[in-house]
């Protein structure tokens, strides 16, 4: 009688317990641009290439985010003179507007005449946009920049 080999059933992959629900995949570039890779795992200290690519990535999706009009974070950080007259009253009016946007706001000292603020928002990017535009075209404003985030959504 033929030997009959038994159909043993394939047992489930176990995950492995390190992986964190990481996937790998190959990629391919051309040398130019893996010297680029290379010199930014560098000059910001990345520990390897996955990490760095996993953080430009995620820079990429909150400008995504920024330009689909996601809900978004930012922080606005505004130099100005604080003797201009009438400029406070116009920002915290300002700021009074949109308060649906402005979770938090910290002034600092610079010297006698100036200060920074930092104005912590969340909400729609077009809506952050506008209030930091509005702000920032006040007479006595020095210097102005709105510095874009993610609200968390992005892993």
């Amino acid at each position: 009688m033929p030997k009959v080999n038994p159909v043993r059933k394939k047992s489930p992959r176990k995950k492995n317990p390190f992986s964190n629900g990481v996937k790998r995949f190959g990629v391919s570039l051309e040398e130019d641009l893996l010297k680029e890779l290379d010199a930014l795992v560098k000059a910001h200290k990345f520990p390897n290439r996955s990490q760095a690519v996993r953080s430009l990535i995620r820079n990429s999706v909150v400008v995504q985010n920024w330009e689909d009009n996601k809900e978004v974070a930012g922080c606005l950080v505004i130099v100005y003179d604080h003797h201009k007259r009438d400029l406070m009253n116009k920002s915290v009016t300002l700021q009074h507007a949109y308060e649906e946007l402005v979770l938090s706001v910290q002034h600092v000292h610079l010297d006698h005449h100036n200060c920074l603020e930092m104005v912590a928002l969340k909400g729609k990017a077009s809506k952050l946009k506008e209030l930091a535009d509005k702000l920032i075209a006040l007479k006595g404003i020095k210097h102005g920049q709105l510095v874009m985030s993610s609200v968390g959504s992005v892993k």
